[in-house]
């Protein structure tokens, strides 16, 4: 899709979200000093400013160099676990440095840690869990057990599956997170673009965790990052991600409200021009006007792609992104 904004205008001039899902990041146009690389990353492989994919399936994607470039940084992973029966339907999970060693030598644990869900974009088409392992890691080394989830994708499994899968993805973690020394009380849950449509959609209506016996409100935090929440999908290429005969009042999250919620953190890129902020302001006001405590922000500098490329140890620079999301879950979470 070209953008999720009602905007006229936006729909001529953006990217389509459908290439960007192939890297998520823009494409490397800049090389950064060396000076600014960590020891034994070449400025070849480094990002300065991150562009929109192309049409075209790139054999060199910048998620896969941003996935090279980041040091694993002493976390440890649990690759492939299963919440679901269906294809796709898989996690992995990161663990802080000094859990990942205690694992290891297999040391008594006394520690409880906080957890977070992380939910890929994609356009409901494209990602996996292994292109955001950047996250998962970056997001262990701030000290939270991290899984990374799949999802069913479009156009073999249109709304609500994929929402559905993350819903059942969030109620396996927060029911076995004692198994992977979390704490299921300190649960949050963070999307990124079409991830923080579904990460929002399946907490904000309770209709989603219901089949699992979970409740909203026992997710302690849920951040959306570059979420696109209001618009209308049948004007773009994201439709064929939805029912032919479904509306935006069927399936947006800011129209699909119910049951008492947890606290939102909701994030945009100042540069976004594939995601635009009337998506925030308006799951915004919608979740205001039935007494939900949120917070909102700006990525200041931000394209659509580096509010999450940013999330990488090595491209911390680039934007706060995850200063902001990792300040909101230490006064969440610990």
């Amino acid at each position: 899709m070209k953008d999720f904004s009602i905007s006229k205008k936006s729909a001529n001039k953006n990217s389509d979200i459908d290439n960007a899902a192939n890297n998520h990041s823009d494409k490397l146009t800049k090389i950064i000093t060396t000076k600014r690389i960590r020891a034994g990353v070449t400025t070849a492989l480094a990002v300065g400013s991150i562009m929109l994919a192309t049409q075209q399936v790139q054999a060199f994607s910048a998620l896969a160099v941003v996935n090279g470039i980041t040091s694993n940084g002493g976390v440890g992973v649990s690759k492939d676990i299963l919440y679901g029966d269906a294809p796709d339907q898989d996690l992995d999970i990161y663990y802080p440095k000094p859990l990942a060693k205690a694992m290891e030598s297999q040391t008594d644990i006394k520690t409880s840690y906080p957890m977070v869900v992380f939910v890929h974009g994609g356009s409901w088409e494209n990602g996996s869990k292994e292109e955001y392992a950047f996250v998962g890691q970056s997001l262990a080394q701030a000290g939270y057990v991290t899984a990374v989830i799949n999802y069913r994708k479009a156009p073999e499994h249109v709304y609500p599956d994929y929402v559905e899968d993350t819903a059942q993805a969030i109620a396996w973690s927060y029911k076995n997170a004692t198994r992977f020394h979390a704490d299921p009380e300190r649960l949050a849950v963070v999307g990124h673009s079409a991830g923080a449509f579904n990460a929002v959609a399946a907490i904000a209506n309770e209709d989603f965790l219901k089949p699992y016996g979970v409740k909203p409100t026992e997710i302690a935090a849920v951040i959306g990052i570059a979420g696109p929440y209001s618009y209308d999908f049948r004007k773009f290429s994201s439709a064929t991600a939805f029912a032919a005969d479904a509306t935006p009042d069927e399936v947006m999250p800011d129209r699909q409200i119910k049951g008492a919620q947890p606290p939102y953190l909701l994030l945009t890129a100042e540069k976004d021009t594939v995601v635009y902020e009337s998506n925030t302001i308006k799951m915004t006001q919608a979740l205001k006007a039935v007494g939900v405590n949120v917070q909102t922000g700006e990525i200041s500098g931000a394209s659509h792609a580096t509010s999450i490329g940013a999330m990488a140890p090595p491209l911390r620079w680039v934007n706060d992104v995850r200063a902001q999301v990792v300040n909101y879950l230490d006064k969440t979470l610990k």
